[in-house]
């Protein structure tokens, strides 16, 4: 899937991404990125990612920039 970096927290190294066409925005945390630092990461950034369940609803693995 493809989606744009919605938030970043960095304190927490976490975020969300946005979703043409969903609703809800999927949460990723920095140990799910691949080949890019969490601090390089920025709202607006363009992510390719996989998506996983998890016991709090969907998250994004495999977080690459396109």
């Amino acid at each position: 899937m493809e989606g744009t970096i919605k938030t970043i927290v960095v304190g927490k190294e976490f975020g969300f991404i946005t979703v043409d066409g969903r609703e809800k925005d999927i949460f990723f945390h920095k140990n799910e990125l691949k080949g890019v630092n969490f601090e390089d990461l920025k709202a607006g950034d363009k992510v390719s990612f996989d998506e996983e369940a998890s016991e709090k609803g969907p998250k994004a693995v495999n977080v690459a920039l396109v």
